[in-house]
């Protein structure tokens, strides 16, 4: 984690959250008990921040100091506040597209999706505070530095980005097979926000029966599907295919 801002210690932890801090992550070790356990807890929902209880060893690996059965992860980065970023791009003349990624947990897949998206073209990620992959080490490496160039936003629901991009004339198209369209019958043309699933659940039900349509990757092989990270890349190439045209 050398890449990252570690905080430890219950007081330290709960000051950082007070003091508006964004925090990718919490660390509690299981089982901890008392008044300023409790409070962090009440924090934690409060702000709905991920957190993960754990065995003490993992607390130690984390670090060497007295961290007294808490370790906060601090974001590497500043997120953007969605409406302003929207706004922005719509005024700029380009034609928006957006990627949402409903509750991706992998760091090193979340790392490469930012990685095409900045190679792309794509004007910002969408991602939930809660369920989503946190921005560490691995992910600013895996995305060879592009975590630094892409725009990223934090929002409480996926469900109230799709709203916010609906009502500001962008469609939501949800990369699924549960539809009989492919990619190649999908206009991208037009200002667009694209949405990823979860390696393991894909897109959750109740967002995706939001979404303007679905599109499908056809796959030729006996293989179910593809990673998560490569069907976003073929996707987004599609999209630059077709606005090059």
């Amino acid at each position: 984690m050398e890449q990252e801002t570690l905080i430890f210690g219950l007081h330290s932890v709960i000051e950082a959250i007070q003091a508006g801090k964004t925090i990718e992550k919490i660390f509690i070790q299981k089982g901890l008990q008392g008044n300023l356990a409790h409070d962090l807890e009440s924090l934690i929902r409060k702000e709905g921040i991920n957190a993960s209880y754990v065995p003490v060893e993992k607390l130690n690996r984390l670090t060497s100091k007295n961290h007294q059965g808490a370790v906060a992860q601090i974001s590497p980065i500043e997120y953007h506040d969605i409406e302003n970023l929207v706004l922005n791009v719509i005024e700029s003349g380009k034609t928006p597209l957006f990627l949402l990624l409903d509750q991706l947990s992998d760091v090193r897949n979340f790392g490469a999706i930012i990685r095409t998206a900045e190679c792309t073209g794509v004007n910002g990620i969408i991602i939930q505070k809660k369920g989503s992959a946190p921005i560490n080490g691995d992910t600013i490496k895996t995305s060879a530095g592009a975590v630094f160039k892409m725009p990223i936003c934090r929002v409480d629901h996926i469900k109230d980005a799709m709203f916010h991009l609906q009502a500001s004339g962008i469609a939501v198209i949800a990369a699924t097979e549960k539809t009989n369209d492919t990619i190649y019958d999908i206009d991208f043309k037009v200002p667009c926000a694209i949405i990823m699933g979860s390696e393991g659940r894909g897109i959750n039900p109740s967002v995706l029966k939001l979404a303007d349509s679905k599109a499908k990757l056809p796959l030729l092989g006996t293989i179910e599907s593809l990673n998560v990270s490569v069907a976003c890349g073929a996707i987004l190439y599609e999209v630059v295919r077709q606005r090059l045209v």
